[in-house]
């Protein structure tokens, strides 16, 4: 698939099979996250992977899952299978670095789904019980979580009606997701009144 039919491909996904990712995969995922543009090359980013078994409840216990969805977080029996925590070294890089972070996780989460493997990234997050969980030192600031697993469910885009960006899971379990019309967001040369 090429890079471009993965980009409108990549969906975020909720709900994994209890199925094990090679960590050979995992690595890989991680180094194409380091490979990111990075502000004054100064790639702050740390990467923890996680896939042993005891540790991935507890990391889950850390997170909050799909605020519009009524079925809430994934059950037990759906959850992620592994997770890359990605962190900001504060002695590389004091403030700022979101940007370099955000891009890193696309590009591991467009690695993953090159690979068949589903992601959800994750911002909400108590920081410090996970820190405390996985032992990073105070010197390091947890930014995002991607969840990784294979997909037990499909999402599909829609045209958003109403302005709505809420995602719902319909009587199937198919997730429907709205996006904004690109012509409401497109401007060429300049800045057309959109809405």
């Amino acid at each position: 698939m090429d890079i471009y039919k993965i980009i409108l491909n990549r969906r975020t996904i909720r709900r994994f099979k209890n199925k094990k990712i090679d960590y050979v995969l995992l690595e890989k995922f991680v180094n194409s996250g380091r490979f990111a543009p990075s502000g004054g090359n100064l790639q702050s980013w740390e990467f923890v992977i996680i896939d042993a078994q005891d540790i991935l409840g507890k990391v889950f216990d850390t997170l909050k899952w799909a605020n519009y969805l009524e079925d809430g977080p994934p059950p037990e029996d759906k959850r992620p299978t592994a997770y890359i925590v990605i962190l900001t070294n504060r002695r590389i890089r004091a403030e700022r670095g979101e940007y370099e972070i955000g891009m890193a996780a696309e590009n591991i989460m467009l690695s993953a789904l090159e690979e068949g493997i589903g992601t959800c990234c994750i911002g909400s997050i108590n920081k410090e019980k996970l820190k405390n969980i996985l032992n990073v030192p105070d010197y390091c600031e947890i930014e995002l979580v991607i969840a990784l697993g294979y997909p037990d469910e499909k999402s599909l885009i829609e045209e958003m009606k109403d302005d709505s960006v809420k995602y719902w899971r319909d009587e199937k379990g198919v997730m429907h997701v709205p996006k904004r019309d690109r012509g409401k967001i497109l401007h060429r040369n300049f800045y057309k009144k959109a809405f």
